[in-house]
């Protein structure tokens, strides 16, 4: 039992009525000095915090052009103001986007505005205390920077960019949060988010191909660190520890192992998510790309392709070029980095792959379009890419989809509510009540439609939804991976699937 209030799950979704502070408890950890020194910042909140705080805002306002028009623009008209899933799970106002940005914008008037400096009172301008401080650490971490709001405003307003500022304006101060930095650490010290080792990723491989022989009598490997292959597989370390990513994993492998092309992992770039898009750190950012064209260059692979995890995507669709490029030495007449889905979805196109769909007649699916996918990238040499991808790759591995209400999909889609650096117990209250939209338009599909499943392609909703969708009565497991889809209804040459199938055509 949960020991704060679920969310109800109504038949038609409803603005809730203000609840003032119901979250204002609400905050992550933070983190020790031991987590904040690797990545550049103070160990514990520096004596002249204030000075230094203003000193970062002065930085960020100067080099990013972007986060000075969005505290400049916004007009308060609204717009945003239900577009938010953790108000509308929370029911506390300063989860509503514009009030959210208020409580950086308020102190921007104050430093960096004329009549914030002279008349503060007159501009809603307000003094950096500790107090904000604190405020700021609790509700920019009730922000899974989704970009929902963005969506929806008249001016395009970013609250995930000013999310982002008002973090690392925390991590200069010494005020970080314990989850995303102990993760980044282990980038650095180990090469993934889980602190996998060399030894367990080979192991963990191993047994996968075990288990991929034992279901089909087929021998498909999962290579680790092999020089001149043609493909370096970038995948979130997810997909080495725990269901249903491994499936996916599985069947990447297997379509990899179809096409006829060499690939293989590298125990140095052992991990495809970025944390330090989280916590809007561009250094770190760029550390962590930097890993990737590191392996890329010590494998001499020609291309690069990433797995399902929805900001790595992101980040590698709209800055990998430019946090780790140019990526010269790649085939340059292959997408510049691609996705599997990509690269699945041009093989069903020109009938490569053989698909046995009535193997997954047992799942009646639909698809949660992730947040960093669909407003934050794109996927393919088409408009819309990045929701028709995926769709047809799940058609083409199953008999029966049916997709969520339109204003719940596409780039509408509802956050799973644990992205952004929020993937962490001690947030779970925000979390369960942040899912509260997509569950309910969840339950809606499975009303109408009789779905069982719900299929993504980021390991942060994958994880999310494992977690939370038992609080609204659904189960762990019907949350699965596209290319676990894939991989039960792939018929390999060769597999014991299609000597099946061979001889019910007899």
């Amino acid at each position: 039992m949960a020991d704060f209030e679920v969310p109800e799950l109504r038949e038609y979704p409803i603005v809730p009525k203000l609840k003032e502070g119901t979250m204002a408890h609400s905050r992550p950890y933070v983190a020790a000095g031991k987590f904040q020194t690797p990545l550049g910042f103070p160990e514990e909140l520096v004596d002249n915090w204030k000075e230094v705080a203003i000193d970062k805002m002065g930085e960020l306002l100067g080099k990013y052009r972007s986060l000075q028009v969005f505290l400049d623009a916004c007009v308060h008209c609204g717009a945003c103001t239900d577009k938010c899933h953790y108000y509308l799970g929370t029911s506390d106002p300063k989860n509503m986007p514009v009030a959210r940005q208020e409580l950086l914008r308020k102190v921007y008037r104050r430093y960096f505005t004329f009549a914030g400096k002279y008349f503060p009172k007159l501009v809603g301008a307000a003094d950096l205390t500790e107090e904000v401080l604190d405020e700021w650490y609790s509700y920019f971490h009730q922000c899974s920077q989704c970009r929902r709001c963005s969506v929806f405003c008249p001016y395009g307003i970013d609250t995930a960019e000013i999310s982002m500022a008002a973090r690392e304006i925390m991590d200069a101060v010494g005020k970080g949060q314990k989850y995303c930095n102990e993760i980044i650490g282990k980038v650095y010290v180990v090469g993934n988010n889980l602190g996998l080792p060399e030894p367990a990723l080979k192991d963990t491989l191993e047994g996968l191909e075990e288990d991929i022989e034992d279901d089909t009598g087929v021998k498909v490997r999962l290579p680790l660190d092999e020089k001149g292959c043609e493909i370096l597989l970038v995948t979130p370390s997810a997909d080495f520890f725990a269901e249903p990513h491994v499936d996916g994993l599985m069947g990447y492998a297997k379509v990899f192992h179809e096409a006829g092309v060499s690939w293989t992992l590298s125990s140095k770039a052992s991990e495809a998510a970025n944390f330090g898009m989280f916590i809007g750190s561009y250094e770190n950012m760029r550390k962590i790309a930097l890993r990737i064209r590191e392996a890329a260059l010590e494998l001499g692979v020609k291309r690069i392709v990433f797995g399902e995890c929805g900001h790595a995507w992101r980040v590698a669709y709209s800055f990998l070029n430019t946090l780790a490029g140019p990526f010269d030495f790649l085939d340059q007449k292959y997408p510049i980095p691609q996705h599997i889905c990509e690269f699945t979805y041009n093989l069903i196109q020109e009938n490569k792959l053989r698909f046995n769909k009535a193997a997954n007649d047992d799942m009646r699916v639909t698809f949660h379009d992730s947040c960093n996918v669909a407003r934050g990238s794109g996927m393919g040499k088409m408009e819309g890419g990045q929701f028709i991808i995926p769709r047809a790759v799940i058609k083409a591995a199953c008999n029966h989809f049916f997709d969520m209400d339109q204003d719940t999909i596409h780039d509408s889609t509802f956050c799973c509510g644990g992205g952004g650096g929020l993937l962490t117990d001690d947030l779970m209250e925000l979390r369960v009540k942040g899912a509260q939209p997509r569950a309910q338009a969840l339950q809606r599909v499975v009303e109408d439609h009789g779905v069982t499943n719900m299929a993504a392609i980021c390991a942060i909703c994958k994880s999310q939804f494992t977690k939370v969708l038992p609080y609204y009565g659904f189960t762990m497991d019907q949350i699965v991976s596209v290319h676990q889809l894939v991989s039960n209804a792939i018929v390999l040459k060769g597999s014991e699937q299609e000597a099946e199938l061979a001889g019910e055509t007899e």
